[in-house]
């Protein structure tokens, strides 16, 4: 993250031999042949997973607030949403751009959502890797950033208790689980920066990108001020002190762009309505009774995290790039030599305190919910993956340096052990989600052409049967006697009103 850090020696470790990389004793197995197959092989399982869960895609139809997005977005366009979300709904400006950029192409962007989201996220990941790598004077076999990357999406995107709010839901992704993957994009600006233009341009990125993810979640907001917060009180022990300017400008930059971000929103007619629908302008968010509601709330959300074992095959992936990792990049922006357990502290210390204020700004509306409302634990639940696997590139740099070389390739065979036994663990709740999904799409399109034919021929008050799916709010829930979001379905198939049925087309 450091902008125009300098270059500086890496100094050997203390299990390297001398001389060129790839020859000599032990000087060939990050860049073997043998190596970089193993590597692409064992990233085809996560890799496949991505793909089946973006084929199953296709089965994705609108559901709870988008019938009430769509209607807007087909009459005003995606500014009519935009101004829609700003006086009226939530504030969040930035959010409404993204949800009209899909909402534009109705069925066919619910569909084309996972594949779009999962493609960037597995890109973004891929491109810091490989970056971090680079600025930390390392060097991995081909294949391994590939595999990290495709690891952390799978784990991500499929490991948490509700897939399709996560990743198939996209107005709940936009919110929750693509803004911190944009968070994450802006850093790819400063870490490739070079010269002053390159400096210019990633302050300028970060800046934008902030003042985006203010308006677009607020959730997203607070991890990324709890991650600037620690660059800024920790950045000196990190980067050498030519770069300690740059990257201590680039993080005021962020902080301040999302602060003008959340003024926005904040400020907004939408936001001020929002608070009140909820009730939130009367609870205090920061009184006793909330933040040690909040506290139960987020003990009992961590207590799920970790018991979730998939989440295994990130630390597995980061100690296999540990252990295979050598120094030979094209320079370092570490000041001194890694000290892991400071670092690994400082990465557990905001995961917790980045989830726990999530927790506390999400409770005056979820209320003991808060534990139950998956979707909203993704904004810090990427910071969690990416501290696993840097947790395991930690270890895995420490048992290479420390181990013979048999015990170190030992380690790796177990690494990638567990690796592949968790990313094939999530087929099989992927599978099931693909059969809900492809079971609510046939009866969707079913009742779909009803009521499209119906509206053609001059029908104002249609019956409407509910189609819910993975937990997703349809209109009248609990037996008709919970109509929201009826209305908004009446207005997409330009009907007077839609009726409580339970017979389906």
């Amino acid at each position: 993250m450091a902008v125009g850090a300098s270059r500086m020696t890496t100094p050997q470790e203390p299990d390297e031999p001398s001389g060129p990389p790839g020859r000599g004793k032990g000087g060939g197995p990050w860049f073997s042949s043998r190596v970089t197959v193993c590597a692409v092989l064992l990233a085809a399982l996560p890799l496949g997973l991505l793909a089946v869960a973006a084929w199953l895609g296709r089965h994705v139809r609108p559901s709870a607030d988008e019938w009430c997005f769509l209607p807007v977005v087909r009459d005003h366009g995606v500014a009519g949403l935009i101004g829609k979300f700003y006086v009226t709904d939530n504030g969040r400006v930035g959010n409404a751009l993204l949800v009209g950029l899909y909402a534009e192409f109705p069925v066919a962007g619910h569909q084309w959502y996972a594949l779009v989201s999962g493609l960037l996220t597995l890109l973004v990941v891929w491109t810091l890797t490989v970056l971090l790598l680079r600025r930390a004077g390392q060097r991995a076999p081909r294949g391994i950033p590939l595999l990290v990357a495709a690891t952390v999406t799978a784990v991500f995107l499929l490991a948490t208790p509700n897939t399709y709010k996560t990743l198939y839901w996209p107005a709940g992704s936009v919110s929750h689980t693509l803004a911190p993957v944009l968070a994450c994009a802006a850093v790819v600006p400063a870490l490739c920066a070079r010269g002053r233009r390159g400096r210019t341009a990633a302050l300028v990125t970060v800046v934008l990108a902030g003042i985006l993810i203010g308006t677009l979640s607020e959730e997203t907001s607070i991890v990324a001020l709890v991650v600037l917060s620690g660059l800024l009180l920790t950045g000196r022990r990190l980067v050498t002190e030519r770069a300690w300017p740059a990257l201590r400008t680039w993080a005021l930059l962020g902080a301040a762009g999302i602060a003008v971000g959340t003024a926005v929103l904040m400020t907004s007619p939408g936001s001020r309505r929002r608070r009140t629908r909820f009730g939130a302008e009367t609870t205090s968010m920061i009184s006793p009774e909330s933040l040690a509601a909040s506290a139960r709330g987020f003990a009992r959300i961590v207590e799920t995290v970790l018991t979730t074992w998939p989440y295994a095959g990130a630390v597995a992936a980061g100690l296999l790039l540990g252990l295979l990792a050598r120094p030979g990049g094209t320079g370092s922006v570490l000041r001194r030599p890694c000290r892991p357990l400071p670092l690994a502290a400082c990465g557990v210390l905001a995961v917790l305190v980045a989830g726990y204020l999530c927790t506390v700004v999400t409770y005056p509306v979820f209320g003991a919910r808060v534990s139950s409302a998956a979707r909203t634990w993704n904004d810090y639940l990427l910071l969690y993956v990416l501290l696993l696997v840097a947790v395991g590139a930690l270890l895995g740099r420490a048992l290479r340096t420390r181990m013979p070389r048999p015990w170190a390739a030992l380690a790796a065979a177990v690494a990638a052990t567990v690796l592949a036994v968790s990313v094939v663990g999530l087929a099989r709740p992927l599978h099931q989600l693909g059969q809900d999904m492809r079971v609510r799409a046939g009866q969707w399109d079913r009742q779909d052409a009803r009521l499209r034919a119906g509206a053609a021929s001059g029908a104002k008050v249609l019956p409407y049967t509910p189609l819910p799916v993975a937990g997703m709010l349809e209109p009248f829930r609990d037996r008709g006697r919970i109509g929201w979001p009826a209305r908004c379905v009446a207005d997409y198939y330009r009907l007077d009103e839609v009726t409580y049925s339970t017979r389906l087309p």
